[in-house]
Order: structure tokens, then sequence, then C-alpha cells
């Protein structure tokens, strides 16, 4: 699996340039982490490989996941896994209806819930099942919303500050068990941060300016 960006650019539908000449690369099991400036593209740049590119703002170049141009493709096609600040799990659903939410279609019934109650094993936090995200920590709230992601079984993994409203203690904790997780999955990972504490030793580094990168 890998992402390959050639020649983006992206601009403001009143012609405003926010970036041009952008190239890159993330193999499997990679994690290539995007820093720069407010305003500068970065969570933009996602939203366009993801299919969600608000009319605001348009682009040009080729975006391609696994050979396949995702350019045409709608979103629920992508097959690409997204992690916010904020954890968006369905307040009406509970912890284990939430994960069973994002399996694929053809799994069904009973089998649903099976899969989910195992995943919350696996972290540790079946206890939890029956919860509403109300009634759960912050830090329990997002590990959630990352089994969830990882249930979709995504081609791609694109992360968006999702460590910037933790407490200290637990930034460190969850960043270290996010990448862990995306790893062993061998899922190609594309991160915006402003905080170079979140950067793994081992990923890539890609700072603003980002052009002819």
């Amino acid at each position: 699996m890998s992402l390959y960006l050639e020649n983006i650019a992206l601009r403001k539908v009143s012609g405003d340039l926010l970036f041009s000449s952008l190239n890159m690369r993330v193999e499997k099991g990679e994690i290539l982490c995007l820093m720069g400036p407010s305003g500068c593209g970065k969570s933009t740049l996602l939203d366009a490989i993801a299919g969600h590119l608000s009319d605001e703002f348009t682009y040009s170049g080729s975006i391609q996941l696994n050979g396949l141009v995702l350019d045409a493709l709608p979103a629920h096609l992508r097959e690409v896994g997204i992690l916010f600040q904020d954890d968006f799990l369905f307040p009406h659903l509970c912890v284990w209806q939430n994960l069973a939410f994002a399996l694929q279609n053809e799994i069904k019934g009973k089998r649903r819930k099976e899969m989910a109650m195992q995943a919350l094993k696996n972290i540790e936090l079946l206890q939890i099942a029956n919860s509403y995200p109300d009634q759960i920590s912050g830090g329990q709230r997002a590990r959630i919303s990352l089994i969830r992601m990882l249930l979709a079984k995504p081609k791609l993994a694109l992360l968006d500050e999702p460590f910037s409203k933790l407490d200290k203690a637990l930034r460190v904790q969850f960043r270290d068990w996010v990448f862990t997780q995306l790893k062993q999955a061998h899922i190609p990972t594309l991160m915006v941060t402003h905080d170079a504490k979140d950067i793994p030793a081992y990923s890539q580094q890609l700072n603003w300016p980002w052009e002819n990168a």
C-alpha cells in the first residue's frame, strides 16, 4: 500500500495559491508528518486526499493510492480513514455499536457485535462496551475513535491534529499507541501537526514551504 501525490497545487477559488509543485510518497507502515503555519493548506490537503474538499478550494495534480487515481473517485470509495482532533463518535450509539458501524456491509447480524466486542477486548476496554460516549473518558473516546477507523480497514490513514486536545500525560501514551497500531496494520499515514513533539523519530517530516518537495 502506498500514497503518491504528484505535482499537487492547491488554490482558493478566488485564485489565491496556497502551495504548488508538491510531490510526496508514503509507503505502507510509514508516517509522513506535515508541519507549517495555520492557513498554509495542511488540513485542506487532507480533505482533498479524502475526497471532502470544500467548494472554496480547488486543486490540480494527481492523488494516487496503491496505483489507483483518486481524483474523480467519490469519498466513500477511496478507503481512507481519518482521525481528527474530536472523536466524532455517535452520541446515540453505545461504544460497541459505534465500532460495529465501521464494519463492512457484508458482515451481518451477530457477527458485527462479536467483532466489535473482540476489538474492545483487544484494547482492554470490554467493560465500557455498553456505555455511551458521554459516559466514558476522553482517553477512552480517543482510543475507540482510532479502533473504529481501523475496523473499516482503510488503505490510508489521515491524522489531523489528533492529539491536540488531550492532556500531556494521556497525549504521550495515546500518541505512541496510535503509531504502533498503524505500523502493525501496515497502513501508510499522513499526519498534520503543529507540535514537533508529536512526530515519531522514525517518521518522515515535511516542513512548510512545500513547493518542489
